[in-house]
């Protein structure tokens, strides 16, 4: 029995544990600076790009936004599985580091764009290495962590990504992100790649993943494909579709709204709003998880869900000015859209074997991504048709969550089993 198994069962925690923790959640915090960078300057830096300002620039920038909105998510898709893939076959920890590298360096390369096109291109590569941290991150967790804890875990990992959005917005709101000064923010993405090389020093490789690799080697696409794990692959990708559609779909696009609202007068607002946001999604993400833990995996989803739709059909059809109004609300939505963000890396692991499991779980996060690419490109071309309006789009794209109330009851219950060896 090994080290970690022993402690294990005394119910304490290992150097090992931790540090693997925090190599995830680090991870995955760095992501969401990356995530959370682009709406925070998309606006000016579009601006910057396009032609001088004429009255239908904000449809223009409404367009571009979801074209490179849908870039970056069919590329976190691909990377997802890419990068998961190949967790399943060298290992978690080589993997993320590959990931890590991949996501800073090319966000910041952002800092020399000249043309939208150059913008979408940078953030389609970088997105590959967003997409595949997460998968990795959350299996390498939950498979050196005991069972009672995953519910806790997994509210910890979804305030991560959170907080990294937290953390670059209160960046903007300290240097405020003009057309001139947009670039200087890219520089910030390049950060995360000093994590990269403290992960490839320190952080243990995942127990679980070594005895399957003992067995033979892995094949883990063609299992989640195989007739006993397809359906839950197809389910987990349009459960996680529902709560990434909502999100970039229309939340990712709140910055924008503020700035709008406010009509780029006070470059301040489009902080103030992805602080409120991210503060009620951090919030949020761990209650998701929690509350999955209490009441089980799919009273949980269904109960994000209403509160997604009310919540975003009260912002989007009752807001319409920049105040305090605007300020609870966006906080409320944040915290109800991001719950998912903790109830995903709890539910999709407990879907898929050991061997197959980052593979598996990059897959239905990813694969969603792609059905949320569609969503951004959609809310893009509302905007336009809209004439600009972003409260409009957002009222129609937010009705997917009617999609998940009943989805999750397609699902198994996973609450109190063990994770699949």
């Amino acid at each position: 029995m090994t080290t970690t198994a022993s402690t294990r069962e005394a119910g304490g925690a290992t150097r090992a544990q931790w540090l693997v923790l925090a190599a995830a959640f680090l991870g995955w915090m760095f992501d969401g600076v990356e995530m959370g960078i682009f709406p925070l300057v998309a606006r000016p830096a579009l601006q910057s790009m396009l032609p001088v300002s004429t009255p239908g620039q904000d449809a223009l920038v409404g367009l571009w936004m979801g074209r490179i909105t849908a870039l970056f998510l069919v590329g976190a898709a691909f990377g997802g599985l890419g990068f998961g893939w190949l967790g399943d076959r060298v290992g978690r920890v080589r993997a993320m580091v590959l990931s890590i590298l991949t996501y800073s360096i090319f966000t910041g390369l952002c800092f020399f764009a000249r043309a939208p096109w150059e913008l979408g291109a940078l953030r389609f590569i970088a997105a590959f290495g967003m997409g595949g941290e997460w998968s990795l991150g959350v299996a390498l967790v939950m498979e050196a962590w005991p069972a009672p804890r995953r519910a806790l875990l997994a509210g910890i990992i979804g305030t991560a990504s959170n907080a990294g959005y937290l953390l670059i917005a209160l960046v903007g709101l300290c240097f405020q992100v003009t057309r001139e000064s947009w670039r200087w923010i890219m520089i910030a993405g390049a950060a995360p790649a000093f994590l990269a090389l403290g992960i490839q020093w320190v952080v243990p490789e995942s127990e679980r993943w070594k005895a399957a690799m003992q067995q033979g080697a892995a094949r883990p696409l063609r299992e989640i494909l195989s007739a006993g794990l397809l359906g839950k692959t197809l389910l987990g990708v349009a459960l996680a579709a529902v709560a990434l559609i909502g999100t970039w779909g229309s939340v990712q696009w709140l910055p924008l709204w503020a700035d709008q609202m406010t009509g780029g007068q006070n470059p301040a607002a489009k902080a103030v709003a992805q602080i409120l946001v991210s503060a009620g999604a951090i919030l949020g993400s761990l209650a998701g998880a929690l509350v999955a833990g209490r009441l089980g995996r799919r009273p949980a989803y269904f109960v994000l869900s209403l509160l997604s739709l009310l919540l975003c059909g009260g912002l989007f059809r009752g807001v319409n000015h920049y105040g305090a109004v605007f300020w609870v609300m966006v906080t409320l939505v944040g915290a109800a859209t991001a719950a998912f963000y903790g109830w995903l890396p709890l539910y999709l692991p407990e879907l898929f074997p050991t061997r197959a499991r980052a593979t598996g779980q990059g897959v239905c996060y990813n694969a969603g991504r792609l059905l949320a690419a569609a969503g951004a490109l959609t809310q893009g071309q509302l905007v336009a048709a809209y004439g600009g309006s972003y409260a409009r789009a957002g009222a129609t794209i937010t009705l997917i969550y009617l999609l998940g109330l009943g989805l999750i009851w397609l699902g198994p219950e996973t609450r109190d089993q063990p994770l699949p060896e």
